[in-house]
């Protein structure tokens, strides 16, 4: 519909962005090259926005609103194992979470609206943001502060992600909840070193965490309403110098996944009381950091009823999903939602022929999105666009 002219360059600039993956804040290569594209393209361009973000601004021949299409630019520190032939050429450094296809993509919805402007009643935003993978600060909080949203004024946000959970050709739109607030916790807890053949002389911090991890677990079956969601993983247990040694020192890190900012509010108490209880009956005691990271993601109820509709016009009747339930993965495109009415969106990804359930998923070192939804992406993007130009 809109994609098809696009598609080969579409291409060739996601195979060129996913050989050269840029970590989070360094996004230098990646920046230039969409920089060279949108001026290519006669938009109002400005770099270094929240560091290497990059925006583009497409002032259509009509006055109207102000809407914008949001794509994320950096990598992870992975090592790919995919095999194709435009893989990674920095080592420990992979597109293992689809945005080099969402830069592509939003550069393909550029090009489209680019040719469209006489027609377009108001202005789009291209946002390229950096350093969406660093949690907990993100990338969004940055360019916000640099304006992003300003001058002129935005009205909302669409963005996407390509998600491997869904077939090629569907898009799942989910109103209201849809993506979780991330936070990570930190705790050290300290104890008596003593030999391993006599424990009573110690206070064994091994033991100690052990109980602090079990019982951490009853915050999320006792402390939160069952009608919520919540999640809290330990994801690293550091302690101990020799095996017949009883450690006086443990640290633990872990990840609080909420979607009710009340229940996340919650957390930092309740985890400190649990583990500082717990390590002082067995005689240590825990020093517990909490950090709030990514706020939860709330789609807008009407732009998401847009949105639906968008996908409708653009890739068919049946290409509209509309997702029951949220996820507990998180994104900072939260923190443009706190700011405007915003919506993002899932963009299925896995191939005919492959199960969903089969699929490399996000931050796999195999993952790589099938290139038969580009259209899907494009398409939508740009009717999205202008439909919300166009709504009264």
């Amino acid at each position: 519909m809109y994609a098809e002219k696009f598609l080969p360059q579409v291409i060739s600039w996601r195979r060129d962005i996913h050989a050269h993956p840029e970590l989070s804040q360094h996004e230098e290569r990646t920046a230039a090259l969409v920089v060279n594209v949108l001026e290519g393209l006669g938009l109002d361009v400005r770099r270094s926005v929240g560091g290497f973000g990059v925006v583009g601004l497409l002032r259509g021949n009509e006055p109207g609103k102000t809407v914008a299409l949001r794509a994320d630019m950096d990598a992870l520190p992975l090592n790919e194992e995919t095999g194709v032939a435009f893989a990674s050429e920095n080592p420990g450094v992979m597109h293992a979470c689809g945005h080099d296809t969402h830069t592509a993509m939003l550069l393909g919805a550029a090009s489209a609206l680019s040719e469209m402007r006489g027609k377009i009643h108001g202005s789009v935003k291209f946002i390229f943001q950096p350093a969406e993978e660093l949690n907990p600060t993100g990338g969004a909080p940055g360019m916000i502060r640099d304006g992003v949203l300003d001058s002129p004024n935005v009205d909302a946000l669409f963005a996407l992600h390509v998600w491997p959970l869904y077939e090629t050709g569907k898009i799942a739109i989910r109103s209201g909840s849809c993506m979780a607030a991330s936070d990570r916790v930190y705790m050290t807890v300290h104890g008596k070193t003593a030999h391993g053949s006599r424990p009573d002389q110690g206070n064994d911090a091994i033991v100690a965490a052990a109980n602090v991890i079990t019982g951490l677990q009853a915050i999320i079956s006792r402390s939160v309403s069952p009608l919520d969601s919540a999640v809290l993983t330990i994801g690293t247990i550091h302690g101990g110098y020799r095996y017949n040694v009883i450690p006086d020192t443990v640290k633990l890190e872990g990840t609080v996944r909420t979607l009710n900012p009340a229940v996340q509010d919650r957390m930092p108490g309740l985890i400190s009381r649990t583990a500082k209880g717990i390590a002082e009956a067995l005689g240590c005691s825990c020093d517990v950091e909490y950090v709030k990271g990514y706020p939860p993601l709330v789609n807008d109820a009407g732009l998401s009823a847009l949105a639906a509709e968008s996908v409708r016009k653009a890739c068919g009747d049946d290409a509209a999903i509309l997702a029951d339930e949220p996820d507990l993965a998180a994104e900072d495109f939260a923190f443009f939602a706190r700011e405007r009415p915003a919506l993002m969106a899932w963009l299925g990804c896995t191939p005919e022929g492959v199960s969903v359930m089969d699929a490399p998923k996000l931050h796999n070192t195999k993952f790589c999105p099938d290139e038969g939804c580009f259209v899907y992406g494009i398409d939508y993007l740009v009717q999205s666009a202008i439909d919300f130009l166009n709504a009264e």
